[in-house]
């Protein structure tokens, strides 16, 4: 559904874009190419925005706060990320790279690769390899519907763990960026599931909310509100040691997650990250390094 929906979009953009330069070209071409930049300086600046406003609340979190120079190159590493993720590899590639599951168990760990708000499995291409080559089975989900409760992502993952479990005969490893990691939650609660999971592996998950949650009219994401109902909820039924089984990686930098504790985890192994901003986190290869070095663990 994300993909057909970004497909349509950047169809419309390219037909305005286009028109906006037949029409003016003839008249003057520094004012065509000025207007047909105008929607990528407005991402520029909303990106921007949303850096200023994490920098200035991470004034007050127990992270270490990220020096000017960081965030500005946190900014920039974020524009390009999410303009390949968003404008390519989720409406175009979502589905070049397959599933894998082997006909025969390899003998290691498999993953269930859960994706965040507003994505899809295309998030993940750069992962398929570097877990195939080292004999995981994975299966990346669709979360949908794309705007509904997180709840309602339960019966999703499911499958998907079913699936990975019969084919290597082991709990698997549940891999989440952002939205996913509650969502991973979320299965736990509704399925009891917690000696059917290896570990459960969280990247800029917002397990406390997050202060732009506020501002979202999709239900999943008023669910990701900070401090809101419902991970208050979500935190008050699970029982004790459940954290245990996760790592939840968070960055001073993470332009959607913040105050940058928020995606920590009591009682989980929180581990900082210096920097990356919040779709970087799931492909900088210092923290793919770290993910498959943990997957491979056990």
């Amino acid at each position: 559904m994300i993909a057909r929906w970004q497909k349509i979009l950047l169809l419309i953009l390219a037909l305005a874009e286009t028109a906006w330069l037949v029409w003016q070209w003839p008249q003057s071409p520094a004012r065509a190419l000025a207007g047909a930049l105008l929607p990528l300086a407005l991402f520029w600046l909303v990106m921007a925005v949303e850096f200023v406003l994490m920098h200035h609340l991470n004034r007050g979190d127990g992270a270490p706060r990220a020096r000017v120079a960081q965030v500005v190159r946190a900014w920039w590493a974020e524009v390009w990320v999410a303009l390949v993720v968003f404008c390519w590899r989720q409406p175009f590639r979502h589905q070049a790279v397959g599933d894998w599951l082997p006909a025969q168990a390899t003998g290691r760990r498999g993953e269930v690769l859960v994706q965040g708000f507003m994505c899809n499995r295309g998030l993940w291409l750069p992962w398929h390899g570097p877990l195939r080559a080292q004999g995981h089975a994975h299966v990346a989900v669709n979360l949908e519907p794309v705007m509904g409760s997180i709840d309602d992502y339960a019966a999703i993952i499911e499958d998907a763990v079913l699936r990975v479990t019969a084919a290597t005969g082991m709990a698997p490893v549940l891999l989440c960026h952002s939205m996913g990691g509650l969502a991973a939650r979320a299965w736990l609660r509704a399925h009891a599931a917690d000696a059917r999971v290896h570990r459960i592996l969280t990247l800029g998950t917002p397990h406390g909310g997050t202060w732009l949650g506020r501002f979202s009219r999709a239900v999943n994401g008023r669910q990701m509100s900070l401090a809101g109902d419902w991970v208050k909820g979500l935190l008050s039924v699970e029982p004790q040691g459940r954290a245990q089984r996760f790592v939840c990686w968070y960055s001073n930098c993470d332009n959607i997650v913040f105050p940058a504790s928020t995606a920590t985890l009591a009682g989980a192994d929180n581990r900082f990250l210096d920097g990356p901003a919040h779709v970087e986190m799931a492909l900088h290869p210092e923290v793919i390094s770290a993910c498959l070095a943990e997957i491979g663990r056990g």
